[in-house]
């Protein structure tokens, strides 16, 4: 799989995720039950369950240069995927392999990953170097997820599930 995965990099001194990856909050919204909205600039992935309701994670949102919006859908879900550097990556990161299969502790990927319709775009978990980037804008253009959370939204939704950025 190529996405818009990082490198390793270390971890962001004093930083700490959130022991609750999740809320449930009021998000009333036009969109559907079942629609994903990304908010780039609350830098959190709103999943609409309806009735003015929403289930929200903090995310990782493409860093400047490499923001995007707009709508897509997913494409594809993967387990513990691969993970092959997009050219942009590997461009700025020579040294990366071709290829880092998925489980391992340095595959950026995560547990879980599901592919947008967009190209190398993907929502997908993070590796625990990279926890710290949760909250910022970090990315190549991937939203970025704790794997508990990716791991949850997995289960929540399905290939050709609505996904809006705005």
């Amino acid at each position: 799989m190529s996405t818009c995965g990082e490198p390793l990099q270390p971890a962001a001194a004093g930083r700490s995720p959130s022991p609750i990856p999740r809320t449930t909050v009021n998000y009333p919204t036009p969109h559907k039950p079942g629609t994903i909205v990304i908010s780039a600039h609350q830098r959190r992935l709103y999943l609409v369950v309806g009735n003015g309701v929403a289930i929200s994670y903090p995310v990782a949102v493409p860093r400047r240069g490499k923001e995007w919006s707009g709508v897509a859908s997913i494409g594809a879900k993967y387990v513990n995927p691969d993970w092959t550097p997009p050219a942009v990556v590997k461009a700025d990161h020579p040294e990366l392999p071709n290829l880092i299969p998925g489980g391992s502790p340095r595959n950026p990927m995560g547990t879980r990953a599901m592919l947008l319709d967009r190209g190398e775009i993907a929502i997908h978990g993070t590796t625990r170097k990279m926890r710290s980037s949760i909250g910022t804008a970090a990315s190549y253009g991937c939203i970025r997820m704790l794997n508990e959370s990716v791991t949850e939204l997995y289960g929540l939704v399905r290939i050709g599930t609505i996904v809006v950025v705005e």
